[in-house]
């Protein structure tokens, strides 16, 4: 947040951005409000990424503290693919820009089908069983966390707050896409992600993104988190070994039979 705050007194900017799609840890939504009001600048959150633990309380909501939050609704809200654009400030001049800006700046006929979807997405989050399961996205993504560290690998941060961990395979001169290749070919689905100051281009980057929202739907908990860790971590030990990632197709395979997305 220093740097932050040195890089916007240097630059004076009109907009200050929060949010991310990789970063495991909780933000201080409240000091970034800080450091914009201090030059000056609007301050806008992109929250998609953490929208249903927001909704469901288990991470600090950025709508009392910035001017702007954005959010798609198809990540951890599990709505349909859409988005939101919401303020909490009490400036009806903003709320105006905002509406125009949709319609008739951007937006012609309003999608109907993806307006009920969301309807759905909010009931459904209203619900305590949406909590439970906020929750144990959360306690299913840090016992991976654990997984990787206690198998040797780096997590960045060095674990996870949210739904996501960010795994850095610099150490073990393994590529991102590499291994988000060998773990494809096990049936198990992850992305190439850079890490920081990666050596690797952004085609190629030297880490690997997970997130435990869908597994959390298919009803995974701590026990089954723990073993996809570890089978993630057998085939990074041994990428290029047809026979370990065969026995991992197996073993994933009982396991969506086991709890399959549809019953």
């Amino acid at each position: 947040y220093n740097q932050i705050s040195d890089l916007a007194e240097a630059h004076r900017p009109k907009l200050v951005l929060g949010g991310f799609s990789a970063y495991s840890r909780v933000v201080d939504w409240a000091k970034m409000r800080e450091i914009a009001d201090n030059v000056g600048a609007f301050f806008l959150v992109d929250m998609a990424h953490i929208a249903g633990l927001v909704a469901a309380g288990v991470y600090p909501s950025p709508i009392p503290h910035a001017h702007v939050v954005t959010t798609t609704t198809h990540k951890t809200l599990r709505g349909p693919r859409s988005g939101l654009i919401l303020s909490g400030q009490d400036d009806e001049t903003l709320h105006k820009k905002l509406n125009s800006a949709v319609f008739p700046g951007m937006q012609g006929g309003p999608l109907m089908h993806a307006i009920a979807g969301k309807a759905v997405a909010f009931k459904e989050a209203m619900e305590p069983e949406f909590k439970t399961y906020q929750e144990q996205v959360v306690k299913n993504a840090q016992v991976m966390a654990s997984v990787f560290i206690d198998r040797g690998y780096k997590i960045v941060s060095g674990g996870t707050d949210n739904h996501l961990m960010l795994v850095d395979l610099v150490a073990q001169g393994i590529t991102g896409k590499a291994a988000d290749a060998a773990l494809g070919e096990s049936h198990i689905t992850v992305n190439k992600n850079a890490v920081p100051n990666d050596p690797q281009s952004p085609f190629v980057t030297s880490g690997i993104r997970i997130g435990t929202p869908a597994v959390t739907t298919r009803g995974f908990v701590e026990s089954d988190c723990r073993d996809l860790g570890n089978l993630i971590c057998d085939v990074l030990d041994h990428l290029d070994d047809e026979g370990v990632k065969g026995r991992v197709r197996e073993q994933v395979k009982a396991i969506c039979d086991r709890l399959p997305v549809y019953r």
